[in-house]
């Protein structure tokens, strides 16, 4: 967290993804901009997390597999100025991960990789 004589201006969401993904944790990276003008990683103990659905642990949203919602609405709001918060609205991936690796038949039978990207 920044030291003493920092004052935090805002916050923001830099997410590592544009979706989140079911039966995983999903880390919500939210980042304070110094009055320095240096950006700095927050955490739970400075920001205060909320969603539409889902637990929080920490930064990260956990969403059950069995998660019927298609997105989610996440809340962060600086524990020391409640002011500053931001919300964001964030969809749930709707396919699953392409395979990267062929599958035993695959393996076994020889045949070729297809590619199950569409």
């Amino acid at each position: 967290m920044a030291g003493h004589s920092q004052k935090i201006d805002s916050i923001c969401f830099h997410l590592y993804t544009d979706s989140l993904k079911k039966g995983t944790y999903n880390y919500i990276n939210v980042d304070g901009k110094l009055s320095n003008g240096a950006w700095e990683p927050l955490t739970a103990k400075e920001i205060q997390f909320t969603s539409s659905a889902c637990m929080f642990s920490n930064n990260e949203l956990i969403i059950p597999a069995d998660c019927k919602e298609e997105k989610i609405t996440v809340k962060a709001v600086l524990k020391t100025n409640p002011a500053l918060a931001i919300e964001k609205t964030i969809w749930i991936k709707k396919k699953p991960d392409p395979d990267i690796l062929p599958t035993k038949e695959e393996i076994l039978n020889g045949k070729p990789r297809k590619n199950k990207r569409k």
